[in-house]
């Protein structure tokens, strides 16, 4: 059976930080075409001045990625999952997918995902899938967008939202991919949630789910970056993105938080955890737990009493 060959490739400045979002990501392989210190590389490693002229051809400026993905992994929500965080982290890329037809991996991806238990209330069943349980069900159809519970970012933010939420709470969502996060508030009792996403496709895909599961009425969608379209005061705020996201909008979080709200961010890879909590606090904001599963981290975070 093929495997897939995710294959990503950036400008060398943001080299280090593509690898970073790849090495969190990736259950298989990894290999980085890097081709900058060339001559160095080979006369440390190989000892000789004589290099192929093919590599040497190679483009200094350019780092390419690779993610090899077995074929019983779900390669889709992987995809997504690189070019959400990409696109977060402000990284230009282009991305190409070797070994499989765009056309079969564009619908492929519903074999890969199941029902699933979260916490102790929450189920997330896929939109085509029959399951019978007694938890409160959420509907999911992720169609090309970020968010199905399945990756271990948006489980710390499903758990966590599993226990904090008692009713009648106002949500923030920010970066709401599939909108599963505030789809989620919303079944577990919250009353109202607002989801905003700067991808067009996401605010789309967030609203189809929100029909799916009947929460339309109290779930309101919006095209913004970040928390720009927000108003008010928030008993939860969610930022399921990634560090370089999370710190620039952080200072922007105690206005928009209830006096004992919770503000939940995640999508953060354990390398960068220390950088956002400094963050964190520098905004005014304590640290009440770290979350972590798998090389992500998770904050849960609230005022600082005085």
């Amino acid at each position: 059976m093929e495997w897939t060959d995710i294959k990503t490739t950036v400008s060398a400045e943001y080299a280090q930080t593509a690898q970073d979002i790849a090495t969190g990501i990736s259950g298989g392989g990894i290999y980085i075409e890097d081709y900058r210190d060339l001559e160095q590389q080979v006369e440390q490693i190989a000892h000789v001045d004589l290099i192929e002229p093919e590599l040497v051809e190679k483009n200094r400026s350019e780092v390419i990625v690779h993610l090899y993905i077995a074929p019983d992994e779900n390669f889709a929500e992987i995809a997504d999952l690189m070019k959400d965080r990409l696109q977060r982290a402000e990284v230009p890329y282009k991305m190409e997918f070797i070994g499989v037809q765009q056309e079969d991996w564009e619908t492929g991806w519903k074999a890969y995902y199941h029902a699933m238990d979260i916490g102790s209330r929450l189920a997330i069943v896929p939109s085509w899938e029959e399951y019978e349980t007694d938890r409160t069900v959420i509907s999911l159809d992720p169609g090309m967008a970020f968010g199905t519970g399945t990756h271990e970012t948006t489980a710390l933010c499903l758990e966590t939202l599993d226990r904090l939420v008692s009713g009648g709470e106002r949500v923030l969502d920010i970066g709401t991919g599939s909108g599963i996060l505030a789809i989620a508030s919303l079944k577990l009792g919250a009353a109202k949630a607002e989801g905003v996403d700067i991808d067009p496709m996401c605010v789309r895909t967030a609203g189809e789910n929100a029909a799916l599961n009947g929460v339309t009425q109290d779930f309101q969608v919006l095209i913004g970056d970040l928390s720009d379209k927000a108003s008010g005061r928030y008993d939860i705020i969610c930022a399921n993105i990634v560090a370089n996201a999370i710190i620039h909008l952080v200072p922007d979080v105690p206005a928009l938080l209830a006096e004992n709200g919770t503000f939940l961010a995640s999508g953060i890879i354990d390398t960068r955890k220390d950088e956002v909590i400094e963050a964190v606090k520098k905004a005014g904001l304590a640290v009440r737990e770290v979350k972590e599963k798998n090389g992500w981290v998770a904050l849960v975070c609230g005022h600082a009493k005085a």
